[in-house]
């Protein structure tokens, strides 16, 4: 299984790089000829370049408040670009190693939770590896590395293993701030788990270790121990909204007009957004039908948290983190193949779109 999912790693990552030559190429925006190695350096990347160079404590080099980022990613690219390969380099060296581990670890929980299905391992790992925004698996963003522990932190925790479940949420708490829902996410699966054992529950404080730990830092750094969440606000509009208002902002968002120019792209990545909280909402339905506690509030926890922000964006992204949707497309697809046909016929195209969007500059959700 191990093998056959690599393959399929490696076959996708082959097509991203193709991609990622020849986007810039056929989609370029400007007169002068694209510097197509540079294609993987868009948005986010040159934030987490800047904290793994600079650190916390030089202002905003990238000319956006850091403290938003947490230092899981960023630590390791400082470390893997001591092979002199650069910071840009490192952070797609690690995200392809991150997801090539997540994948075999998504194939492993998948082939766990339903053994009768032969064979759904690796199709969890391909639809989730040819999901339309798997470019960020791909990319220097965060998504990979927070999956590479995951995946093995809730296949831990399906086992009854708790000690092993929480210190790898405790390793994806360095990463992001999901990291805190997949800790609330532990306690509520080991409260309803029938592999709950009692003397392992101190186990499950452990993912606040390097939580606290951080917001300490921070708050010698900034002045506050919430200096993330301020920095969230400042730059990308995360404050605290009620649901109905950020619904309704980003309803306006993604009705035509609402951006024009070089943003009118920004208007399908809205409608995008809108799309990705109706799967979501479905996720968590089917969850709570299956009494899939621990999972229900992963979905939960993250679709709460993003709508409840000025507006729901980036909630594409996130759909990655979500093993149980392509452990359920997974499912779906082993069960009825022409619903597999179906879905590789939306999913590539939709795939291929997102990526050459995000090789040429275009927000990418």
């Amino acid at each position: 299984m191990t093998r056959e999912v690599l393959g399929w790693w490696l076959v996708t990552r082959m097509g991203l790089f193709v991609l990622s030559v020849s986007a810039p190429l056929l989609f370029n925006r400007g007169s002068d000829y694209p510097n197509v190695w540079r294609a993987w350096v868009q948005w986010d990347v040159w934030h987490l370049k800047a904290l793994a160079e600079y650190g916390y404590t030089h202002g905003e080099p990238s000319q956006a408040p850091l403290a938003a980022f947490f230092p899981g990613f960023p630590l390791l690219v400082h470390i893997v670009q001591w092979s002199g390969i650069g910071y840009f380099g490192a952070g797609i060296v690690v995200s392809a190693a991150a997801s090539a581990i997540a994948g075999v670890y998504l194939a492993r929980l998948a082939q766990y939770e339903f053994p009768e299905l032969k064979g759904l391992g690796p199709n969890a790992a391909v639809v989730w590896f040819g999901a339309p925004v798997g470019v960020f698996l791909a990319a220097g963003y965060t998504e990979s590395l927070f999956c590479a522990f995951a995946f093995p932190a809730w296949l831990a925790a399906r086992q009854g293993r708790w000690a092993r479940a929480a210190v790898f949420v405790g390793l994806a708490a360095t990463v992001r701030v999901s990291g805190i829902f997949l800790a609330f996410a532990l306690v509520v699966e080991f409260l309803t788990s029938k592999k709950r054992d009692w003397p392992s529950a101190p186990w499950l404080l452990l993912p606040a270790v390097p939580v606290l730990g951080f917001m300490a830092y921070l708050k010698e750094v900034y002045g506050s121990w919430f200096a993330w969440q301020q920095a969230q606000e400042k730059g990308w509009q995360r404050e605290f909204t009620w649901p109905w208002t950020a619904l309704s902002h980003t309803f306006d968002a993604a009705s035509t007009g609402y951006f024009s120019g070089d943003r009118s792209d920004w208007t399908w990545m809205f409608r995008a957004e809108l799309v990705a909280l109706v799967i979501g909402l479905i996720v968590l339905g089917w969850l709570l039908w299956r009494r899939s506690w621990g999972e229900a509030a992963w979905i939960a926890a993250t679709v709460g948290a993003f709508c409840t922000s000025y507006w729901v964006y980036s909630l594409t992204r996130a759909t990655l983190l979500w093993w149980p949707l392509w452990i359920g497309l997974a499912v779906v697809v082993h069960r009825h193949r022409w619903l597999g046909r179906l879905y590789l016929a939306v999913a590539i195209p939709l795939a291929a779109i997102w990526a050459a969007a995000y090789f040429t500059g275009r927000w990418a959700g």
